[in-house]
């Protein structure tokens, strides 16, 4: 079931593209990496061109599936990669492809 969910949750690609942002902040969000140790606000996925709503929601799949995970941090929420996942999914797809 886990491959389903992961898979599911990569296949539009605004989810993809966040997966990939939060892999160097930098880059996309001009966070440095020792800034975004904890993750990164919601509010900096709007670059996306979404709505917020729709930024949430996106979110909120990527941290079903295990793909991300969340922090609190007073009223900001911080998203960051959830890394022993991906590598499992990715372990998952060698040996099932």
């Amino acid at each position: 079931m886990f491959l389903e969910d992961a898979m599911k949750a990569l296949a539009h690609p605004a989810r993809m593209e966040m997966l990939i942002w939060l892999k160097n902040p930098m880059e996309y969000f001009g966070v440095p990496d020792e800034e975004a140790i904890d993750g990164i606000s919601a509010g900096q996925f709007e670059r996306s061109g979404l709505s917020q709503s729709a930024v949430s929601a996106h979110l909120a799949t990527l941290q079903r599936a295990g793909l991300i995970s969340s922090k609190r941090v007073g009223q900001r929420v911080l998203y960051r990669r959830n890394e022993d996942t991906i590598v499992e999914l990715l372990k998952s797809l060698n040996s099932k492809l």
